[in-house]
């Protein structure tokens, strides 16, 4: 059995989804301070909002209202995280 696009952007998207669980969990009992938390979460957020908006997208069956609803909301996600990303770059260094 060969491996078709679709099978790997699922297979991607789950695992995407794993460490984003991850960098939330570590957030919440690895990070030392605030910022770090904020980033760890940030970053989670990104990789689980993304993997979800790939797998709707890569779908087969007919898009539901959720669907819908997370390919609009799922982007704006994105975007807050990493505009927040970028404003703690600096503070993140210490």
């Amino acid at each position: 059995m060969t491996p078709d696009a679709v099978r790997i952007a699922i297979f991607a998207s789950w695992a995407a989804t794993g460490v984003g669980l991850g960098l939330w969990v570590w957030s919440w009992i690895g990070a030392k301070t605030a910022i770090q938390k904020l980033r760890f979460q940030d970053c989670g957020m990104v990789l689980v909002f993304s993997a979800i908006v790939a797998r709707v997208i890569v779908q087969t069956k007919a898009w539901t209202a959720f669907d819908w609803l997370l390919l609009v909301l799922g982007p704006i996600f994105i975007a807050a995280a990493l505009w927040r990303l970028t404003r703690t770059m600096a503070a993140g260094r210490d």
